[in-house]
């Protein structure tokens, strides 16, 4: 008897955090959604019948295109990162591979074509990804120290050469900060549905007009590297969790030593992995220069790796909540940016009443000092809603990062990394 229950507790402890028990299911996921969607209903019904137009943008299809704009580059950054740590070597360099990915990109894309600049940011992350794997992997530098250092060399190596390759462009708008203008690459509208769409938009239906507006900003002036990262995203799930390619990678990231006693090549895969994700970065990058504004700035990535970095740990190392945490930080980015502090001050109401939801689920859980900690943020949400008729641009501009800071506090009780992550690993240990 007691030797059934020892069995039965050990084969149950690895799953804690990573079972089928601590994911939440596909139909969890669209009552999430759905719920969301319909508070989002009721109360820009609420604020039409009040003439507040703020909630309006909430749902409109300017915000969500613009929203899916900002969460690319987040996204892809994530899934670099998600590649590299998947194979057990943590990746703090992705800022710097995405700002060689915006460099080379504008300055290829310049020299040639736009296409041209996407292979040439592409390659130029995949470069700062192998740089970062020969300091990790082969000579054992400490994962965190390597990726910094990736960083601040990125951001150095851009800057000479901008210098050296921009500032005698200046009679075509170059400069040691920025490139000249480059060509854009192409978007696309899906013909009838998009009008269709802004027509029920347009009606205020209550909660059609909302499904209809983000519908429409999925359709509308869409650029061609949304919808390639977007497969990418696809292609990455089946890549790591339906192949014994995808396999092999993830035991480096669980226990490497196992993997090379049963013949994997640990040190290739761990360098496939870290390049894949300096090559995905260097495409978040890309997206900044030729999507977002069609010329190279200084200090245009803005610590996207980083936030990158956050949705990818929302998403548990996985793809999907990956895109959903990359879809969150990108809306969040967006309402500060298309509307101001107008639809943030709208938003506050959401955020309060979501926030008392999680207070009473925390208290029927029994766990009354979180649930008293949720209550009184509501509370102090509404008042702050009640009181004010917008919010400081300070905080607007901030709202991102707030965001950030909040979901990671929120989302850190059910975080499971690979195991062998930001380990040191010798060949032939498993000999």
């Amino acid at each position: 008897m007691s030797a059934t229950v020892t069995t039965t507790k050990s084969t149950s402890a690895p799953d804690k955090g990573n079972g089928p028990a601590s994911r939440m299911s596909l139909g969890k996921v669209l009552l999430i959604v759905a719920g969301a969607l319909i508070a989002l209903s009721v109360l820009r019904t609420l604020a039409d019948a009040a003439q507040q137009a703020d909630f309006d943008r909430v749902t409109s299809a300017g915000q969500i295109g613009a929203a899916l704009s900002m969460a690319v580059p987040i996204g892809l950054a994530g899934l670099g990162g998600l590649w590299s740590e998947r194979a057990g070597v943590v990746n703090i360099g992705l800022e710097g591979m995405m700002i060689l990915g915006t460099f080379f990109g504008a300055w290829a894309g310049y020299q040639s074509n736009p296409w041209v600049g996407v292979l040439a940011g592409v390659l130029g992350g995949a470069v700062g990804g192998l740089i970062h794997a020969v300091a990790t992997v082969t000579f054992g530098v400490d994962h965190i120290i390597s990726g910094v250092a990736m960083n601040i060399l990125a951001l150095g190596a851009t800057t000479y050469l901008a210098k050296r390759w921009f500032e005698p462009l200046s009679a075509i708008g170059g400069s040691p900060k920025n490139s000249p203008q480059v060509d854009p690459i192409q978007s696309f509208t899906v013909p009838g549905l998009s009008d269709w769409l802004a027509d029920l938009e347009n009606h205020h239906w209550f909660l059609v007009s909302d499904i209809a507006g983000i519908l429409g900003g999925l359709v509308t002036d869409i650029s061609a590297l949304t919808v390639v990262s977007i497969l990418l995203v696809v292609g990455s799930f089946f890549a790591l969790w339906r192949t014994s390619f995808g396999l092999r990678l993830r035991s480096c990231g669980e226990n490497p030593t196992a993997a090379e006693s049963l013949g994997v090549n640990v040190y290739l895969y761990k360098y496939a992995a870290v390049v894949i994700s300096g090559g995905l970065a260097g495409l978040g990058g890309v997206f900044l220069s030729l999507v977002r504004s069609h010329i190279y700035n200084e200090g245009q990535t803005g610590g996207r790796g980083y936030i990158g970095l956050a949705a990818m740990l929302f998403g548990n190392w996985r793809p999907g909540g990956l895109a959903m945490g990359a879809g969150l930080f990108g809306y969040s980015d967006a309402l500060q940016l298309r509307n101001g502090g107008a639809t943030v001050h709208a938003l506050l109401l959401l955020v309060a009443l979501g926030l008392a939801a999680l207070a009473a689920w925390r208290i029927v859980r029994k766990s009354y000092v979180a649930g008293a900690v949720f209550g009184a943020a509501a509370v102090a949400l509404l008042l702050w809603y009640a009181l004010t008729d917008t919010v400081p641009n300070d905080l607007v501009s901030a709202t991102p990062y707030i965001v950030t800071l909040l979901v990671m506090g929120l989302a850190s009780q059910r975080l499971r990394m690979p195991k062998a992550n930001n380990r040191p690993y010798r060949k032939g240990q498993g000999t």
